[in-house]
């Protein structure tokens, strides 16, 4: 029996790294998951870091640029 404190523990599974595309292990022990490895994590947070990726910024009513249809 678990205690209520710790959840039960997933089976391991092979997913595709989102840097490389390569199989990762997502597993507990596997500390870069969902990346394969180190170096895929680092290029991703480098990608985030340089502005290669960004979440969009949705337009509000309350932006002086914003155009009403």
């Amino acid at each position: 029996m678990t205690s209520p404190d710790t959840a039960p523990e997933l089976p391991a599974r092979t997913v595709r790294c989102p840097a490389c595309g390569g199989p990762s292990l997502y597993a507990a022990d596997n500390p870069h998951r969902p990346f394969c490895g180190q170096r895929c994590k680092s290029m991703d947070f480098g990608a985030w870091a340089s502005e290669q990726f960004a979440v969009p910024e949705a337009l509000s009513n309350q932006d002086p640029n914003f155009e009403r249809s």
